[in-house]
């Protein structure tokens, strides 16, 4: 009997429909958590990048303040100095936001420039709240002081004009810069402070400098040229009267003494895209943008006379008590200042913000030694 052989089939089985639905699934959901996964990290790196951003943008902001408020008053009287003032003077111009014009008077004791203007809410809105302004008063800190003589002293010496309207440095070489101790040639937009010998003291703003001769021309930038209303505050008011007259260096007594000095404004500012950042302007110069986005610049000040010691002042000169206190009594301020980022987060669709707040003690203005 034959019998025949049949050989095996391969099994040609696939996958059902059910198992590649479920294995759909799967590589779904499983393909869902690595791309949620990778959108949350790229969420998180993009936040620290703007939070770092926002950080670095405070701390560019802060620190040259907190640097120059521990200068303030370096080499200033404590009772300031005097500005021109009186019926007929001129208001002092104080270097002010775009679009403002704050004066010395609006804002200040009015007669004196203290080695500190304050200016609570006088600078611009931003995000619904205003800014403050703060003026910074220093001397030179590196550049000697100049002995000045009558304008019949020898030529070599610095000699001021009969009507104080320039001073000629003669070969003193005081108007010249020194790179390597940082001292920057005398140049138009210098503050000069004359200090008599005897007679007060006033502050010229410098026009121009023609070779060793400094010229203080009227209606300078801040207007503390106003010789011409001989007015307390001018320099008419502390020249010599007599003016002495010398022929002999050894005989000559200097009339009085010149020093350079410095003004530092700082505020808030947007600029031409909107966006607001911390200005500094140096004396009534171009201002120069320090740090963006800064929302919130807000000031106060802890004044000391040993009893009230009223803290948290927004404005000078205060009032309490019938006790009256003026910048030369501020013993610290009190620094806030807001920045946010410079674009918004992808995940909040907002910008982040970040704040800090110190306090900076002025060392070169009044204290109180209380173990005494």
């Amino acid at each position: 009997m034959m019998t025949s052989s049949i050989p095996e089939r391969s099994s040609e089985r696939g996958f059902t429909v059910v198992e590649l639905m479920i294995a759909s699934v799967i590589t779904m959901v499983v393909m869902g958590v690595a791309f949620s996964t990778f959108k949350d990290a790229l969420a998180i790196n993009d936040a620290v990048v703007n939070l770092a951003d926002a950080s670095q943008n405070l701390r560019a902001g802060t620190n040259l303040l907190v640097r120059d408020l521990l200068q303030a008053g370096r080499g200033i009287d404590t009772g300031g100095i005097p500005v021109p003032s009186g019926s007929n003077a001129q208001l002092i111009e104080r270097p002010s936001p775009p679009g403002s014009s704050l004066t010395l008077q609006n804002d200040q004791e009015g007669t004196t420039l203290m080695a500190i203007t304050t200016g609570a809410a006088l600078g611009p809105e931003i995000a619904g709240q205003t800014t403050d302004v703060i003026s910074i008063l220093m001397d030179d800190g590196v550049r000697s002081e100049l002995q000045v003589y009558a304008p019949s002293s020898p030529t070599t010496l610095a000699r001021l004009a009969a009507d104080g309207s320039s001073f000629d440095a003669g070969s003193t070489g005081w108007l010249a810069g020194n790179v390597a101790e940082g001292i920057t040639p005398i140049s138009r937009g210098d503050l000069i402070y004359f200090s008599g010998v005897s007679n007060g003291s006033a502050l010229q703003t410098v026009t121009d400098v023609v070779g060793n001769v400094v010229y203080f021309a009227a209606n300078d930038p801040f207007r503390l040229n106003q010789r011409a209303a001989n007015i307390p505050g001018s320099i008419t008011q502390i020249l010599p009267s007599p003016m002495p007259t010398c022929t002999v260096v050894a005989s000559c007594g200097a009339i009085m003494t010149v020093r350079r000095i410095y003004m530092y404004t700082y505020y808030v500012h947007a600029d031409t895209e909107g966006v607001p950042r911390l200005m500094r302007a140096v004396n009534h110069g171009t201002p120069q943008a320090l740090a963006g986005v800064l929302e919130d610049l807000t000031l106060s000040y802890d004044l000391v006379d040993g009893v009230t010691n009223p803290n948290n002042v927004k404005n000078l000169p205060y009032t309490v008590d019938g006790i009256t206190f003026n910048s030369s009594q501020i013993r610290k301020v009190n620094v806030h200042v807001g920045v946010r980022s410079e674009v918004k987060s992808a995940r909040t669709n907002d910008y982040l913000r970040n704040h800090l707040s110190t306090v900076v003690s002025l060392r070169n203005l009044a204290f109180v030694d209380r173990y005494q």
